[in-house]
């Protein structure tokens, strides 16, 4: 991973490049900052950096036998990686038992959410943990000298999944490393990580990536013409990871739209017999599409709560969603929008957990009668 692959973060790569080349590398970094912003990818940069023979003033060379390493699927003997894994069967877990896994993952994509990478390890309903004895690992291999001469490079992806007996074990490591090592930890939830973990590294703060970058990346890489990657971009809140889920929501937003008209017009019309029917439709589509109705749904709550101030700036919809707006947008209001993503988002994160879908969409249409045939119609 390079530098110039990551999207946008611009200040962030200028200071970590800016204390290499001064040779005030911190032995540990805590990067912190909104999901999605690329966080993981400048650790993975940085890392290369460290790790190249020959570094430029902006980026690592792509050519050493460094490089090289990295580019064969991150096989570098002087990088180091501890993530959440989950159990299989008896017996003790290492991340080294998911190793090849992870690195096929993250080389296909770098921006991801931990809930794919439970899913790419077919975690189910088990609990991913960085366990107590990953800690006798990361100590024993960073105990050894560096196999290339550099650096050695540990990346910690999520640190709060970390167990407290992992955490404690690697207190002093992470304080008084050996020798050239960076310990690079990335993290979704700060707070949440040991207090004595954060206080022992410098924390880096990622900001959300710029609409203008991410706008700029989805025009090049993915082919969307300027105004829809415009708007995608407008409607991401700077992560690239729902540019992505966007764009595979769009390629069934035909499919979306149609089922939200279809079910908000039931909801006003109070017609439970055929919001019965559409419970049973959705029911059938599969768990993701399922779960890309509710991020669409939650979208065009939004756009028509903001649609009523008439700013044709932050909208982001398009032709079909504005002319269903004119219409729809009066029943969107200070009156019911909050009630009405917290029901949305409680059906999403049900249908998350694997609850009868049947249950959860039929319950859900049922309570967007109240909301918007109800508290939508009242208005002062």
């Amino acid at each position: 991973m390079f530098f110039r692959d990551v999207i946008g973060q611009a200040e962030v790569k200028r200071s970590l490049i800016r204390q290499y080349a001064e040779g005030r590398v911190p032995h540990a970094l805590m990067f912190s900052g909104p999901a999605g912003c690329g966080k993981l990818p400048v650790a993975l940069a940085f890392a290369q950096y460290l790790l190249c023979e020959h570094p430029g003033a902006d980026d690592a060379c792509g050519h050493c036998r460094s490089c090289m390493m990295m580019a064969n699927r991150m096989e570098h003997p002087d990088l180091h990686f501890a993530f959440p894994v989950v159990k299989r069967g008896g017996g003790t877990v290492r991340c080294d038992d998911f190793l090849r896994q992870w690195n096929d993952f993250v080389t296909r994509q770098p921006y991801f959410t931990f809930q794919s990478w439970l899913d790419e390890i077919k975690a189910g309903n088990s609990q991913a943990v960085i366990y107590g004895n990953e800690s006798d690992e990361i100590i024993r291999k960073l105990s050894f000298k560096s196999a290339m001469g550099g650096y050695k490079v540990l990346v910690i992806w999520l640190p709060e999944k970390m167990n407290d007996t992992c955490a404690n074990k690697l207190l002093k490591l992470i304080e008084e490393p050996q020798g050239k090592t960076c310990i690079i930890m990335v993290t979704e939830d700060k707070p949440s990580v040991l207090g004595t973990v954060r206080s022992r590294a410098q924390d880096i703060v990622f900001k959300g990536i710029a609409d203008e970058d991410l706008t700029a990346v989805l025009e090049r890489n993915y082919g969307l013409q300027h105004d829809q990657a415009a708007n995608v971009a407008l409607s991401s809140g700077g992560s690239f990871v729902r540019c992505l889920k966007t764009i595979e929501v769009d390629s069934d937003t035909g499919f979306c739209f149609d089922m939200f008209v279809r079910l908000m017009r039931l909801a006003y019309a109070r017609d439970v017999r055929e919001m019965k029917a559409w419970s049973e439709t959705m029911a059938e589509i599969g768990r993701e599409k399922q779960k890309a109705f509710f991020d669409y749904a939650l979208r065009m709550v939004r756009e028509n709560f903001v649609y009523n101030f008439h700013i044709d700036s932050i909208l982001g919809m398009d032709d079909r969603e504005k002319k269903f707006a004119t219409r729809f947008a009066p029943f969107i209001n200070e009156r019911n929008a909050i009630s009405i993503v917290q029901k949305m988002s409680e059906a999403a994160s049900n249908i998350e957990g694997n609850v009868n879908a049947k249950m959860v969409f039929f319950d859900f249409a049922l309570k967007m009668i109240v909301e918007i045939a109800v508290k939508g119609a009242r208005r002062d």
